[in-house]
């Protein structure tokens, strides 16, 4: 057998540096799309919640269906889950008052349990396992407990830590860079490193998002959520079909 038969594709992408330059795209996307509809368009976190829930779950139909990789789809997958995950989490720290530390908690325990489940019904949670129905399920699960975990901890960490917009950004840019340098300096897990890195680019693309379109006199630029979503939207766009995307692979 040569080695290229070998080769078992996944259905989810190749990490790169352009990988997570899209997924910090989509998750500042996921704040002011889910505060676009929910608050400017006063539907309500509820509201919102059921039909972004409506989006991912299409989405994750359409992806798990797709005999390939396809870029656009999955970075669909990736959008409707921040924005689901945006709404979800202020739904329940706001409206049904668990509050920003609770609801962090409660999704920190919800995401851990969920790799747990995965590794011991399937040895592994590395993404270049992701080739099968099956997995996908395990793996876009955990995707959507990371993202709603991620708004509590951005808003947690904005708000009630007190570090504001820019503070948060900063700190979790910072810990980020910790991940980057132990990947190419030490024999840290890359799955393990993987894992961090993608949890903590949604707390920084919540406060960012927030940066974006909260008022000046909350600490924001004001600018229309609807506009910068626009833009965000674009940007995203514009690097899925300017750059390759390869599915992520694994040699037996």
């Amino acid at each position: 057998m040569n080695s290229e038969s070998k080769q078992i594709l996944s259905k989810v992408p190749e990490v790169t540096l352009v990988f997570w330059v899209i997924k910090i795209l989509a998750t500042t996307l996921g704040e002011t799309g889910g505060d676009a509809v929910s608050m400017s368009m006063h539907l309500g976190y509820l509201v919102g919640t059921g039909i972004f829930a409506v989006v991912f779950l299409g989405a994750v139909v359409l992806q798990i269906s797709a005999k390939r990789f396809h870029p656009l789809v999955y970075w669909l997958t990736i959008i409707a889950t921040t924005t689901v995950g945006t709404t979800l989490a202020d739904f329940a720290d706001r409206s049904l008052g668990i509050g920003y530390a609770g609801g962090t908690a409660i999704l920190f325990t919800l995401l851990m349990g969920s790799l747990l489940i995965w590794h011991l019904t399937l040895g592994s949670v590395a993404v270049d396992t992701v080739r099968s129905p099956r997995t996908e399920m395990f793996y876009w699960t955990t995707i959507m407990f990371s993202q709603t975990l991620g708004t509590a901890l951005g808003d947690w960490m904005a708000s009630t830590a007190g570090l504001g917009y820019e503070g948060g950004a900063l700190v979790f840019g910072a810990m980020l860079a910790v991940i980057a340098a132990a990947y190419f300096l030490t024999k840290v897990s890359h799955t393990l490193l993987f894992w961090a890195a993608f949890i903590l680019t949604r707390p920084l693309g919540a406060v960012v998002g927030d940066f974006l379109d909260k008022p000046i006199s909350s600490g924001g630029l004001d600018l229309s959520r609807f506009s910068a979503s626009a833009a965000l939207l674009a940007l995203i766009l514009l690097f899925i079909l300017s750059f390759s995307h390869r599915p992520a692979a694994r040699t037996h």
